[in-house]
């Protein structure tokens, strides 16, 4: 009896099912307005300062505008106008040739400092510090940096190749040098990043690893090449990532250094836009550079997701 009685109370408690999932809604509900409540101040400053301003410029680079008056609607004129825009491709082949050089530079040195000082040497925290310094200085005050070291006339490097015995090197009036100098400078200051991400990628990677391989007589190469590399692959894509957004976005180091000369030899598309908008003053023909740059650097994005997608997951 007491057992019957025990279970038509149970049974007259429990809720029904339609009740329990309607509360696990509302539990899951309550939990998304207090993530999206965290989130929200951010979301407004990354719609006000960045969504909004992006779709200004979608707008404004399918019109004519000074920057005075109206924009006046041409549909893809300015698109058009890309096409047959010859400092467009030099600007473009500048800045293509730029990303690779500085990623193969700046992170082949980068892996280089980071497998170097990971082993237990002394002064290595001073070392660190040295390299990783030049990644808190500023484009613009690096290229300051750049035109002492650089400077035709008054510059370090010349008046050590002077005084050496060897003629100087033209980096303002020859396009070539011009364009290492930018590289140098850009390499100098993007290795520290990649040596400390790199640091990083080192620090989860098991000593038993290498201590099998050794065992296996596996040389320091074969270590490298078998265990250290693959492993650090999520590093690398981190950092292909990164390297190339900002090898497409530079513009300080390059406006102050070189200002796109001589010639537009180092004109890189950000200098170009810039140079259209606030120079020749077509802003919708530099939103339409802009726009360009935006679904170049998307694309390399995407095509480099898919071919990493799942490379750092672990079993």
């Amino acid at each position: 009896m007491t057992g019957i009685t025990a279970g038509a109370v149970a049974a007259a408690t429990a809720r029904p099912p339609g009740s329990r999932r309607s509360s696990r809604r509302r539990a899951r509900l309550r939990e998304s307005l207090v993530g999206y409540s965290f989130a929200a101040p951010n979301l407004v400053l990354l719609g006000v300062f960045l969504l909004y301003p992006l779709g200004l410029a979608a707008v404004l680079s399918f019109s004519r505008y000074s920057g005075f008056g109206a924009p006046a609607w041409i549909g893809i004129g300015n698109y058009a106008d890309l096409l047959s825009d010859a400092v467009f491709w030099r600007a473009l082949a500048n800045t293509t040739v730029f990303t690779i050089a500085t990623l193969v530079l700046s992170l082949g040195l980068g892996l280089a400092l980071a497998v170097l000082l990971d082993k237990p040497l002394p002064g290595r925290p001073v070392f660190r510090t040295i390299v990783y310094a030049p990644i808190v200085v500023s484009g613009v005050a690096s290229g300051l940096i750049g035109v002492l070291i650089f400077d035709e006339n008054t510059g370090v490097v010349d008046k050590a190749l002077i005084a050496a015995g060897l003629p100087a090197v033209p980096w303002q009036s020859n396009g070539t040098a011009a364009m290492v100098a930018v590289i140098l400078m850009t390499v100098w200051g993007r290795t520290g990043f990649n040596m400390v991400i790199y640091l990083a990628g080192l620090q989860g990677i098991g000593p038993e690893l290498y201590e099998a391989a050794e065992l296996e007589g596996a040389g320091a190469w074969q270590r490298f090449r078998s265990i250290t590399f693959p492993l650090l692959g999520p590093s690398t894509f981190f950092l292909l990532i990164m390297n190339v957004i900002y090898s497409f976005q530079v513009f300080d180091l390059v406006f102050v250094l070189t200002g796109g000369g001589p010639g537009n030899a180092t004109t890189m598309l950000t200098t170009f836009a810039y140079s259209e908008a606030f120079t020749t003053r077509m802003q919708g023909y530099a939103a339409a550079i802009g726009m360009v740059l935006l679904v170049l650097m998307l694309g390399f994005a995407a095509v480099q997701w898919r071919l990493n997608r799942g490379r750092d997951v672990t079993e």
